[in-house]
């Protein structure tokens, strides 16, 4: 077995070695380096555990007892980076960190067997374990600044920008942050991902950042072992593609000695620099990808062999025993008990508290919803005399407002109560957004506060992402909704998944502005006039936020900043870009889409819960369900409809996720038809879940849908063809009514 020659080879390379002149172990272990003897032989011991988790994940699979054989073998020189930093460095690790992991819950003060203890229980999937509660085997821990990472694909890069970048903006905007003001945030990942999109993100936004001016203490470190899988990197790509305006370090990372040096002067770099850095580790990979993974399909026997001639043990081994600081007998026995012991505790946490069989206790950190908690939060103004400061006139003396402006203002708010609430993206600052939405913002609260970012999404929404996790609270900007899908994951698998993989031990509070959905005229084509929001209905716990009217749109932002403070939430509202500038409801000059500013003495009355709808009319014949800019067509065709004393009500849902499935009933079960009229398309829309609600709380009666067609959508008038319209729902009405 792989493991089996793995460890063959350890017993016989470290018996062959000959013992040097004993020498003092607060010496260097040898000429030139900095790493002693009394730190090498502490960070074996590291190396040690994290090799013999690698064997026993192997044996617990064997036996049924794990579930994660992704190890670190041939990559324990990350000990030497750990090493060189602190305690309270933010880190954001790959998955073959297990040295980095001991060595980091070493320096907390914590027992050799607690870290142990920490990954086991996580490769077999234990309720007990502390960080995931066995929901994924994760390295992370609160108490040793670790913040969980599921990726393998380099997802994580870019949040780990937003936290160097949010250690320094709080620091500006003197305000409170987990991470002290001189931290380092350090980033680790495999040469293969180097080559994802998120990578280059990151690397590309921490040197674009720095290029500008910006203070971004971030550390990329590179575990480079020439695999992806089965696929092999090219020599020396890592080194030419790293980014030319980041400081660049390099060492052997089998090599204790020169990784601690190389990582010493890297740390060194960013902390005092307060800017970024990449740190190449050259590394081997030991026992394959995984567990199932059969390398002599597609190694040669002479490269495998060749990586077991560089086997960081081994050299590490080799360090102590010709500096006379160990005998190889004595290593060899140390192997053999420390071996023992931890299959023994292996067995220990196979046999500790099973994973749960209740669905509520996995589902649990997914949406903590506090409504209380939400509704007292959202009804907090700022005092008096910031409010004067951030509006020339108080917005409630504004007469009535239009959604763009109504937005503007309730950030306007936000902002002046919380110093921590940062609004950014593109062309937010200086121009004020695309649509004006963010007009005079920059102005009043600063460039600290408000700013634009680089045109790429994952930029953006990692930067949020990482000033989440540190304690601000990030509104960032998309400019259209087509963008987002640009970055989806870092919505779906980095934000969503922070509370679940953390049991709420870390939270990346935020709300994601996105200007939203079609009917543009004069301006479209499928980028700048999409309809497609099923990727976000799909990602568990999140919030969807679709607003309407100015005075919902307002009231339902308060909300959502309130759920991310009050329950670390991730939310996504999106506000309809036709509707921004829209005044008239019925007629030219009605002013039927205005809606005064609720002053804060009123905000408690007309509170938005998260999955309230919204009713207009008192029709018992049909109820038209819908939202968005299906909400303004679809009341102009009750109108007409109860012209004819064919009585209509509308709901608007309000919220796409959760679905107001209470009012939703309500209104059904009051005219007993329902239409539904649904702005997105046919397959995949919103109006296949809303039936499914109806069906499945037990409504019996007609229900209809009208929607938008399954196209793109095309640019100028011809957009018309394929979007929902008045007349198609006042005829669907009609059809269901008769």
């Amino acid at each position: 077995m792989v493991r089996d020659a793995v460890e063959t080879h350890f017993a016989e390379a470290v018996g062959a070695l000959t013992p040097g002149p004993s020498r003092d172990p607060d010496l260097p272990v040898r000429p030139g380096t900095g790493l002693t003897g009394t730190r090498c032989r502490e960070l074996f011991a590291v190396q040690l555990g994290s090799r013999l988790l690698d064997v026993a994940a192997r044996v617990m699979r064997e036996r049924d007892e794990g579930f994660y054989t992704i190890g670190s073998s041939g990559h324990e020189g990350n000990a030497a980076v750990a090493a060189a930093l602190r305690v309270d460095d933010p880190a954001l690790l790959h998955y073959r960190s297990g040295a980095f992991y001991l060595t980091r819950s070493a320096q907390a003060g914590r027992l050799a067997e607690e870290g142990l203890r920490d990954v086991l229980l996580g490769i077999a999937a234990s309720a007990e374990e502390p960080i995931a509660g066995g929901r994924h085997k994760v390295f992370g821990h609160p108490r040793l600044a670790v913040i969980p990472q599921t990726s393998t694909i380099a997802s994580h890069l870019p949040r780990a920008v937003g936290v160097g970048f949010a250690i320094e903006r709080a620091r500006m905007l003197g305000l409170p942050s987990p991470w002290p003001g001189d931290a380092v945030a350090v980033c680790s990942f495999g040469d293969a991902s180097m080559n994802h999109a998120s990578a280059l993100t990151g690397l590309n936004t921490a040197a674009y950042g720095r290029f500008r001016g910006l203070q971004i203490p971030v550390l990329f470190v590179c575990e480079d072992n020439g695999l992806g899988i089965s696929v092999k990197t090219p020599p020396e790509w890592i080194a030419q593609a790293r980014h030319p305006l980041l400081e660049y370090f390099q060492a052997d990372g089998c090599d204790l000695a020169e990784t601690y040096d190389a990582a010493l002067r890297a740390v060194e770099h960013v902390r005092a620099n307060r800017a970024p850095a990449f740190l190449h580790l050259r590394t081997v990979r030991l026992m394959g990808h995984a567990g199932s993974d059969v390398e002599v399909g597609y190694r040669t026997r002479r490269e495998i062999a060749a990586d077991l001639d560089r086997d960081p043990l081994v050299r590490t081994a080799r360090l102590l025993v010709e500096a006379g600081l160990a005998e190889p007998d004595e290593l060899l026995a140390r192997y053999e008990a420390e071996r023992d012991h931890v299959l023994k505790l292996a067995s220990e946490c196979a046999a500790a508290a099973p994973a749960s069989r209740r669905r509520r206790r996995w589902m649990a950190p997914l949406a903590p919803r506090r409504p209380e908690a939400v509704a007292a939060e959202a009804v907090r103004s700022a005092p008096a005399e910031a409010r004067e400061r951030a509006f020339a006139t108080p917005p409630e003396q504004e007469g009535r407002l239009t959604v763009a402006q109504a937005v503007n203002r309730a950030l306007a708010d936000a902002m002046a109560l919380d110093s921590g609430v940062l609004v950014f993206g593109e062309d937010v600052a200086r121009k004020g957004g695309v649509y004006g939405v963010t007009r005079g913002l920059l102005r009043r609260f600063g460039a600290e506060r408000v700013f634009d970012m680089l045109l790429d999404e994952q930029a953006i929404l990692g930067l949020a992402l990482g000033a989440g996790v540190s304690g601000l609270l990030p509104v960032p900007e998309i400019q259209y909704l087509a963008y987002l899908h640009n970055a989806l994951d870092q919505i779906r698998g980095e934000a969503s998944t922070m509370q679940f993989f953390s049991q709420g031990a870390y939270r990346n509070p935020l709300v994601v502005r996105v200007a939203s959905y079609a009917y543009q005229k004069g301006f479209g084509g499928h980028f700048h006039n999409d309809n497609s929001i099923a990727a976000l209905r799909d990602i568990p716990g999140m919030i969807v936020a679709s607003p309407a009217r100015p005075d919902d749109a307002a009231a339902m932002l308060r909300t959502c900043l309130a759920a991310a403070r009050a329950d670390g939430s991730v939310c996504v509202f999106l506000e309809p870009i036709a509707l921004y500038h829209t005044r008239d409801l019925f007629e030219e000059g009605d002013g039927g889409w205005l809606a005064p500013y609720t002053p804060p003495a009123r905000w408690a009355e007309t509170h938005v819960p998260v999955g309230r709808a919204r009713s207009y009319g008192d029709g018992r014949d049909l109820t038209i369900v819908t939202y968005g800019n299906g909400l303004r067509m679809s009341l102009r065709a009750a109108v007409r409809l109860t012209a004819e004393d064919l009585g209509c009500r509308v709901l608007d849902l309000r919220w796409l996720s959760p679905l107001p499935v209470d009012d939703l009933m309500r209104a059904a079960e009051l005219t007993g038809r329902v239409l539904i009229a649904d702005e997105t398309r046919h397959s995949g829309g919103v109006s296949e879940s809303v039936i499914a609600a109806l069906v499945d709380n037990g409504f019996r009666g007609p229900i209809s849908r009208v929607t938008s067609q399954d196209s793109f959508v095309p640019l100028g008038p011809a957009a018309d063809t394929v979007l929902l319209s008045e007349s198609d729902i006042e005829r669907a009405a009609r059809k269901l009514l008769a």
